[in-house]
């Protein structure tokens, strides 16, 4: 009789501490709750944006976002290669990557402000991109725009897919591209191994080119002349 009067206390404290236990979340979510009754979530501090630069980019992260597939579902960034060659000055070749989101600001005019920082009429630049996306029509409005003003830099744009290439303004920006001396090619199976080995951390593994590799790369080939012709 004594341990299950014992055993009848104890449910009875424990009935007791979940009705009192109960009773403080009710009074929290009364409290998280409006007067009436509406949620009241609390804003998040999300990060900003920003431009991610670097030497190397993963190798995973490469075969992914640089793969030429006709729709590119899931890849919300753009990757840009490049290449700055100024002729007999002392910096030499500059060689490294520029990374962004889509939501932010693009890598194209961040290579200019970040990458080209302390421009020099009087150096000849040679610039050659590699870019996961061809660029949207306001980055090559500004690209374009670059050029005209600073005749001492020629540039080459390889693009891996052709960025919404059906929309108007994106084939009027690839246009205003060209117009302003701006080379633009589409990624053949060479240029995809070529970046592989020059901006990637492959650890002396070669680049197994896809399946499709070739035939997106006459897909995307023919697109761009049609746009540029």
């Amino acid at each position: 009789m004594k341990e299950v009067k014992n055993e009848g206390e104890k449910s009875k404290r424990e009935k007791d501490r979940g009705e009192k236990d109960k009773g403080e979340v009710s009074s929290e979510a009364e409290a998280s709750n409006g007067q009436n009754g509406e949620p009241q979530v609390e804003p998040m501090d999300l990060p900003p944006f920003e431009i991610i630069a670097g030497d190397r980019i993963d190798p995973f992260v490469f075969k992914f976002q640089f793969k030429n597939v006709e729709y590119s579902s899931g890849r919300n960034k753009t990757f840009l290669c490049y290449l700055v060659d100024r002729g007999n000055t002392p910096d030499g070749l500059l060689r490294g990557y520029l990374e962004d989101e889509h939501t932010g600001p693009h890598v194209e005019e961040a290579f200019f402000t970040q990458c080209l920082p302390h421009y020099d009429p009087a150096v000849k630049y040679t610039v050659t991109w590699y870019v996961s996306s061809s660029p949207c029509s306001a980055c090559a409005a500004k690209i374009a725009e670059v050029l005209k003003v600073r005749k001492n830099i020629k540039m080459t744009v390889f693009a891996a897919r052709l960025f919404e290439w059906e929309e108007s303004e994106i084939q009027d920006g690839l246009k205003m591209l060209q117009a302003a001396g701006c080379k633009l090619r589409v990624m053949k199976p060479l240029d995809f191994s070529y970046t592989w080995d020059t901006f990637v951390e492959h650890e002396d593994q070669p680049l197994n080119l896809w399946e499709d590799c070739k035939d997106n790369y006459e897909y995307y080939h023919e697109k761009l002349s049609d746009i540029l012709q």
